[in-house]
């Protein structure tokens, strides 16, 4: 009787969810193919096509495959990866300030880097290699930090603790990294500058195939749990109370964030935004319902990268600027927007 009485409002609902959706991934097939067609050697769209379908000139081809297509793709991998697992941490917190930026993990691994970098040169070949697994480290070894600092046996893992401790514990990094940063000779300190800064600099199939498996793994696993999603953002003694093992759940979860986490800042540098701004944009467009709010969080964060890159890419021919810039210019003013309309 109940289903009958309700599936009415939910029809509409799910039809207007799978609209957004379905906008989203047009939009992102739009911008993918103005990507292509963006950088210092134009190629109109009949070129790319033509390109594309096996014809095109060696130079083309060169250009297309060798150089655009990877930081496209790696672009989109990075911009779910960071938007899942900024709502990911979102989530378990109940606080709409957390994100692996927010919370010190992208310091981390960042600051895993330097220490990299600082005995090994930049222009050593096992930087290809290397650079993501310690990134890896470092955004995991934060995350344990933060998870042993925040959690008391009284009261479990607090959410204002745990960012108020994220905070600390980030700023603490960053300081270290500024250290360590005065201590690099100049090309290396440049490249620390630039990847802090945000930019995607594996432009290169290899990354790609270094982070597909990540994502194809753990983003899917995300919207598997996102019914647990849903009754932690009840609160702990709810959740348990509904006989769900939170502590276990949690730990899941912030690992799989954690990873997904340490795994983009290891081609796209300090990018830290589009974990905070995604989930947010894509709740106002789809709601708080886990179930369709990470699918749109991940379609959103694709999206808001793809579009950062390509200006960073376009706006100052023939020189570029940090995605993460970018991406900053773009996401700031509506956060602020947000903000302005919570206090209203």
């Amino acid at each position: 009787m109940s289903r009958f009485l309700t599936s009415p409002a939910v029809k509409p609902r799910r039809s207007r969810d799978i609209t957004i959706i379905s906008l989203l991934a047009i939009l992102i097939i739009v911008m993918f193919v103005i990507s292509m067609n963006t950088g210092l050697m134009r190629l109109s769209p009949l070129d790319v096509l033509h390109t594309l379908l096996g014809g095109g000139t060696e130079q083309q081809k060169l250009i297309l495959f060798d150089f655009r297509l990877p930081r496209i793709v790696i672009s989109i991998l990075v911009g779910a990866g960071f938007a899942v697992s900024g709502c990911i941490l979102q989530g378990l917190s109940r606080n709409a300030l957390a994100e692996p930026s927010t919370l010190g993990i992208n310091a981390g691994a960042g600051f895993a880097v330097i220490i990299f970098i600082s005995f090994v040169p930049a222009t050593t070949a096992a930087h290809i290699y290397v650079l993501p697994l310690m990134a890896l480290v470092g955004a995991v070894l934060t995350a344990a930090l933060i998870y042993v600092l925040t959690y008391r046996r009284e009261d479990g893992l607090s959410p204002t603790r745990m960012i108020l401790i994220g905070i600390a514990v980030g700023a603490g990094i960053y300081a270290f990294q500024l250290i360590l940063s005065l201590r690099l000779d100049p090309q290396n300190f440049q490249f620390v500058s630039i990847w802090l800064a945000g930019k995607i600099w594996g432009g290169d199939w290899r990354f790609v195939l270094a982070l597909l498996p990540w994502i194809v793994i753990l983003v899917p696993f995300a919207f598997y749990k996102s019914r647990v999603l849903n009754l932690l953002s009840l609160g702990d003694q709810t959740s348990a109370g509904l006989g769900l093992p939170v502590e276990k759940e949690r730990i899941l979860l912030l690992a799989s964030a954690v990873i997904l986490s340490g795994t983009c800042v290891a081609v796209s540098g300090g990018i830290g935004f589009v974990g905070l701004i995604a989930p947010h944009l894509a709740r106002r467009l789809v709601g708080p319902k886990h179930q369709v709010l990470l699918p749109a969080c991940a379609l959103v964060g694709a999206l808001l990268l793809i579009t950062a890159d390509t200006i960073a890419r376009w706006i100052l021919q023939p020189a570029e600027i940090p995605t993460g810039i970018v991406v900053a210019i773009i996401g700031a003013p509506y956060f602020l927007y947000l903000l302005a309309r919570s206090k209203a």
